[in-house]
């Protein structure tokens, strides 16, 4: 299986540090945000590596270059000053990443998730890591109800759940789609309306490193690992 580690973000929110360092190079507990994420991947057998950026984005090549130091194979997909978005960066990518099934890691959020656990095989066009409702985010992102995420709360005692930014995808998720800007949700929302979205809830740790405090949360989480 194939990784693709989306590193496009300009990283408003972490600014002035984000001014002259690409926000997945931001150091958090001795090293980049990005290199925990590239050994986490390594550690359950996935060296092909795909990472897209932007702003910034030749320091990130310059600091992992092709991934001999973590045993990875890290190819780039260069966006420009102009970022694509979510949806619009995968699909970018999707000649690098091949006709098989996979996985696609936010650069920006911290997990001690074991990538391994993720299944095997795909039986829809999405496989989904959903996560408790952090403070940030009480309201949530989709429901999960018998091993399908849907955006539906029909199903009696559903609860929201938020979108780790972690998922396995088809590349049929992006069927029709064209080069350009553009979310990723309007696709998943599209594929949970036709069954086709599957997920799971993870109770371990998660950090979205979106400002300078959760950057400091992470930096604590991720002391306990050294």
């Amino acid at each position: 299986m194939k990784a693709m580690i989306l590193a496009a973000g300009r990283g408003e929110r972490l600014r002035p540090f984000t001014d002259h360092t690409p926000k997945p190079l931001l150091p958090v507990a001795g090293k980049p945000l990005i290199v925990w994420h590239i050994e986490a991947l390594v550690a359950a057998g996935i060296r092909d590596i795909v990472i897209n950026h932007a702003w910034l984005g030749v320091q990130i090549e310059a600091a992992l270059g092709q991934g001999d130091a973590f045993g990875a194979h890290i190819v780039y997909s260069p966006e420009g000053e102009q970022a694509l978005e979510t949806g619009g960066g995968i699909y970018h990518a999707l000649t690098l990443l091949g006709d098989a099934p996979f996985l696609v890691v936010n650069g920006d959020v911290c997990t001690d998730y074991d990538f391994s656990r993720l299944p095997s095989r795909l039986t829809g066009l999405a496989h989904l890591l959903l996560v408790a409702n952090p403070v940030h985010h009480a309201a949530g992102d989709f429901f999960l109800v018998n091993g399908r995420v849907t955006d539906d709360d029909a199903e009696a005692g559903a609860t929201r759940l938020t979108f780790s930014g972690i998922g396995l995808y088809s590349p049929r998720l992006f069927e029709g789609c064209e080069e350009g800007p553009f979310p990723l949700a309007p696709l998943l929302r599209r594929a949970m309306a036709q069954g086709q979205v599957s997920g799971e809830c993870f109770s371990g740790h998660w950090v979205d490193v979106g400002t300078p405090e959760r950057r400091d949360e992470a930096e604590r989480l991720l002391w306990q690992y050294i």
